[in-house]
């Protein structure tokens, strides 16, 4: 067929079927045309659903960008989020409402680099306030053009904040924080602690009251701007500055590596003060890291030397085996695994219980110790607190250390102070059972009532024992090494320690850590005082060598300025001397 004859055919048949549709001779016909109208109408619905769905969609996104537009611009830190940068903190107070630690308003700095024009230029406009810009740094942060937010300077100054407005560089900005600041700078600083540039507790009461709930508050965005209750601390501020200034003193007299001093409240166990030197300011932290960081107090552990043969004498009294009128043989060395025992400044002869302590004779002392026999004496040191971790509030506390198997040479070493290596602070709460009536009471860093002391102590000496140990302290204090401590009206006694130090795990003879532990009014003590010298020079004639001329006069120098303070008032005879106890 040809191309011509392909169309005449196509032509006949569309003529054809115009004439039938015409003619509506199809029997269907009525049918098609009932399907159209309703497709058409089903059409001009899907149709007008989709411009009313497409309506409510672009008024819903109007609706936004207008919302969005009247919006405050919300910066998002990369470091805590924007809820939590105002968060407060309690204001920390000393037991007579002394502020030791607060927060004050600042601002910090930040940039949002995507809005920075010229990088170049910002960085050199910067660096006419701060003189100590990070050039380099600021200029990678500033020129990143996909950066909304960066952190340039925490925590600036008023004068600072108004220098860099007058800039009148675009993209920069300033956002309202906290800072927290201590009056009293490095006062009482390893009490008190620090926080860290993000308002958090690191150290000290500080990092106390975050464990205490706050940090989990804060990371739950539950704080805020409203201020907090302050926290009351048993510290008194004055004790506190008189101790350190005397530690102060003590560490250029003797150029020693480091000193320590708490004043304990014998019936409630108080902290009144505690200071541990090198300290730190915790108003800049991170200038004193290398040496200022560690609490020699609490979280350093040391042999306490002789200190440690008044718990040995209570334990021999305590135990019935031994009493205050028995008397020892020490007029010969002690030899046993190899090692000789032997008195440094040995009388020779038989001792009596008083002699022993007043004498400080090892000799003397280790045969109470042998007589109670070595369990018994772990038992003891344990029953005091010397042999396991302290609890108190303070983070920062030391594991004491002690043999891993206790043997006869042990215990014959640790009864004068060799051998176990507790915390300065417990061997002065240990301390204060000697001379309360036999209780020990957990120190505590918060407000604790005589009541609420009840609640927490535990009898672990007899009160006849306790008795008797203030007789020892009392005699010591008069006519032993603690003389050098005593303070006309407030009958002062205690017990020196002096103990070589262990230098690659060897005694070595010119290093010493000397301690005196004493309480006062001996006839009924209020107080302890422990005080501690470490490694003073020993070659400079001052008398560093021993603890009777160098942690006894500290703790002498304590009492003597703080006693008024503490409400001791003092006791003298008719004829103006100071009162001797009368046991």
């Amino acid at each position: 067929m040809t191309f011509l004859s392909r169309i005449m055919l196509l032509k006949s048949q569309a003529h054809f079927s115009t004439d039938v549709q015409r003619g509506g001779t199809s029997i269907n016909g009525a049918a098609f045309k009932g399907t159209g109208k309703r497709k058409t109408e089903l059409a001009r619905k899907r149709v007008g659903l989709m411009i009313a769905g497409f309506t409510v969609a672009y008024a819903v996104i109007g609706g936004r960008l207008v919302q969005y537009g009247y919006a405050q611009p919300e910066v998002t830190s990369s470091i805590l989020p924007a809820d939590r940068l105002m968060a407060s903190r309690p204001d920390i107070l000393d037991r007579n409402g002394e502020v030791l630690a607060t927060d004050i308003r600042t601002v910090s700095l930040f940039a949002e680099p995507h809005k920075i024009v010229d990088a170049d230029e910002a960085v050199e406009k910067l660096a006419t306030v701060l003189t100590d810009l990070d050039i380099k740094g600021t200029y990678k942060k500033l020129s990143n053009p996909n950066s909304h937010f960066q952190w340039l300077r925490r925590q600036l100054t008023p004068k600072q904040q108004s220098q860099v407005l007058a800039l009148g560089i675009p993209g920069i900005g300033f956002r309202p924080e906290k800072r927290r600041f201590y009056p009293g700078g490095a006062t009482a600083s390893h009490v008190v602690g620090y926080v860290n540039i993000d308002n958090h507790g690191m150290s000290g009461m500080e990092k106390y009251i975050d464990n205490q709930g706050l940090a989990d508050l804060r990371d739950l965005g539950m704080t805020g701007d409203s201020p907090l209750e302050p926290v009351k601390l048993s510290i008194d501020l004055r004790v506190q500055n008189i101790v350190r200034d005397v530690l102060a003193g003590a560490v250029a007299k003797f150029q020693a590596l480091g000193a320590g001093a708490v004043v304990l409240d014998v019936r409630t166990g108080e902290v009144l003060a505690m200071s541990s030197l090198p300290d730190f300011d915790p108003n800049n932290p991170a200038a004193s890291a290398q040496e200022g960081w560690l609490n020699r107090m609490s979280n350093g552990t040391f042999e306490m030397g002789s200190t440690f043969k008044s718990f040995t004498i209570a334990m021999g009294l305590d135990s019935g085996k031994v009493s205050i009128n028995d008397s020892f043989d020490a007029r010969y060395p002690i030899r046993i695994g190899g090692f000789t025992i032997q008195d440094f400044h040995g009388k020779h002869r038989i001792l009596t219980v008083p002699e022993i302590f007043q004498y400080s004779s090892n000799i003397g002392t280790a045969k109470v110790a042998d007589i109670v026999g070595t369990d018994a004496h772990k038992e003891f040191l344990t029953r005091l607190g010397l042999l396991s971790k302290m609890q108190t509030e303070l983070p920062e506390v030391a594991m004491p250390s002690q043999p891993r198997q206790w043997k006869k040479l042990n215990s014959i070493t640790i009864s004068f102070g060799h051998g176990v290596s507790t915390t300065p602070l417990q061997t002065a709460v240990a301390g204060v059972a000697l001379v309360n009536g036999g209780r020990l009471i957990e120190p505590t860093f918060l407000p604790r009532t005589p009541e609420q002391a009840d609640l927490v102590a535990q009898q672990v000496i007899q009160p006849s024992t306790s008795k008797d140990m203030r007789y020892l302290f009392e005699v010591n204090g008069v006519k032993g090494s603690g003389r050098n401590a005593r303070v006309d009206g407030f009958n002062v006694g205690g017990k020196t320690g002096t103990a070589d130090k262990v230098v690659n795990g060897r005694y070595v003879g010119d290093k010493n850590f000397n301690a005196f532990l004493a309480a006062f009014p001996i006839d009924d003590p209020r107080y302890v005082v422990l005080a501690v010298i470490d490694e003073p020079k020993t070659d400079k004639g001052n008398g560093a060598a021993l603890a009777g001329t160098s942690a006894a006069p500290m703790v002498g120098e304590i009492i003597r300025r703080s006693a008024a303070i503490l409400g001791v008032e003092p006791k003298f005879g008719d004829d103006g001397s100071a009162l001797l106890v009368s046991y």
